[in-house]
């Protein structure tokens, strides 16, 4: 069960100026792309009219990003977006995005959920920092992507391996093997 919360309102001015109803200020594209990367939903609307324009602002975010060189979507996805579009008649295209997403959004929250349970592989050396890196990967999947990659033996940020450590990856390794066996033997 997970609590909804509500759209960051953002309004729409005559001037086209973006206003944060929450924090009081004006906002650029940048800021909401900001937002939305850091998981919130927001909802633009016109100030005058009402009108709900948070569609417009989000095509516009992803075509800014699109002609700064950050290609997300591939030429093909474009072409058929177009196309389905253009086509006359109810389109499956937006029907089947939304649910490709959601089925995306779900698989990497079960695998987010599955990493943190307990598992037979928690027991195996070097498995926290593997664990990190794959929620650090997940995390730039959908977007959230950390400030600091986790600290990974032989990186920048810790000494270099120790003489008499290559012992250590032997052992590793055939702690590894043994695992494998264990697990091959499960099947």
């Amino acid at each position: 069960m997970t609590d909804t919360v509500k759209p960051l309102l953002i309004k729409r001015y005559a001037s086209r100026r973006l206003y944060n109803t929450e924090t009081s200020d004006y906002v650029t594209l940048d800021d909401i792309s900001g937002f939305i990367r850091d998981g919130r939903e927001v909802q633009i609307v016109d100030l005058k009219s009402g009108d709900d324009l948070t569609r417009q602002y989000l095509l516009q975010i992803i075509a800014e990003h699109e002609s700064r060189g950050e290609s997300v979507l591939p030429v093909d996805v474009l072409n058929d977006l177009v196309r389905s579009y253009m086509s006359p008649g109810a389109s499956v295209v937006p029907q089947f995005l939304k649910a490709s997403f959601d089925m995306l959004r779900d698989g990497q929250s079960r695998v987010l959920e599955n990493m943190n349970t307990i598992n037979p592989m928690a027991k195996m050396p070097g498995f926290k920092v593997m664990q990190a890196q794959q929620e650090a990967f997940m995390k730039a999947m959908t977007g959230k992507i950390p400030t600091a990659w986790p600290s990974v033996p032989g990186s920048e940020k810790e000494p270099p391996a120790k003489a008499g450590q290559g012992e250590d990856l032997e052992t590793i390794k055939k702690q590894l093997a043994e695992l494998q066996e264990k697990l091959s033997k499960l099947k």
